[in-house]
């Protein structure tokens, strides 16, 4: 997820620099949403594996 949001603002960055204000704004959205996206699951999956590691330790 996290290389598609890279992808997505490589994007936006050629796009802006070549002019492409429409193309630039929509393909920064989307990786704006996915860098938050992936930051969201890495928090999930980090409290649960604090949970789970602990339900095994004791």
């Amino acid at each position: 997820m996290i290389k598609w949001a890279l992808i997505f603002a490589v994007i936006a960055i050629v796009a802006g620099i070549l002019g492409f204000g429409g193309i630039a704004g929509a393909a920064a959205g989307i990786a704006k949403f996915l860098a938050i996206l992936a930051l969201i699951v890495f928090l999930i999956f980090l409290v649960l594996g604090f949970t789970v590691a602990k339900k095994i330790v004791d």
